[in-house]
């Protein structure tokens, strides 16, 4: 049991690398960031382009749709209460061998360090399913925001006005390290996300939920 459960793992993890690698060399590649922003520019920029009159609002909306699908597809391959329990049970594994090296206890010590593999399975096995949501969210969201970065590079009123003055370039830098729209871009992602994932924890609780993702992820008999 223990070597499928370490076969899966690393499967995983080389599925993550593999998607890493694609990524990379998609994000690296002029020709293959173009063609795709090409192809969904059809698609995004009649809903929520708007002619290019509005691009704080176009970069608000491409980050909400980035942020729902994220905490979605996150949502649905992540078992909370599975998770809840091996947050509890590392914390209380971790209580006990601080507890045994302060009194010294050696055997006690020994005999806990021997169920840390256990403890360190079990957590990572809880947080498999965001593994699993990483392919989904390559298949998404990077194509989404290499749109958002083509569409902006083609707005041709790029200004905006702050509280402290006007004229804000969305390219400028400024004193930050990234452009302007790009911390709007996170800032707006921060701000739904937050509001998007704790509503999508209520609804796990929810009898409606766990019917729904039995039908979608049925179990295995």
């Amino acid at each position: 049991m223990r070597k499928l459960d370490d076969v899966a793992q690393a499967g995983q993890m080389l599925l993550l690398m593999v998607l890493l690698f694609i990524m990379i060399l998609i994000f690296g590649d002029a020709n293959i960031r173009n063609l795709v922003a090409s192809s969904l520019d059809a698609v995004f920029t009649p809903v929520i382009g708007f002619s290019g009159e509005n691009p704080l609002l176009t970069i608000v909306l491409a980050g909400v749709i980035v942020v729902f699908l994220s905490s979605f597809f996150t949502h649905l391959f992540t078992n909370w209460k599975a998770m809840g329990q091996a947050q509890e049970a590392s914390k209380a594994f971790n209580k006990e061998i601080t507890k045994a090296r302060k009194e010294g206890n050696t055997n006690r010590l020994q005999k806990l360090m021997k169920m840390q593999p256990q403890i360190m399975r079990m957590t990572t096995q809880s947080s498999g399913g965001m593994m699993k949501s990483m392919f989904f969210l390559f298949i998404f969201i990077a194509p989404i925001f290499i749109w958002l970065t083509y569409f902006l590079g083609n707005v041709s009123y790029f200004f905006f006005t702050v509280p402290w003055g006007s004229g804000a370039s969305l390219f400028a830098r400024n004193s930050w390290i990234m452009s302007n729209w790009f911390l709007l871009y996170m800032i707006f992602s921060y701000l739904a996300g937050s509001l998007i994932r704790q509503g999508l924890k209520w609804i796990s609780w929810s009898n409606w939920w766990q019917n729904m993702r039995k039908t979608i992820r049925p179990s295995a008999k």
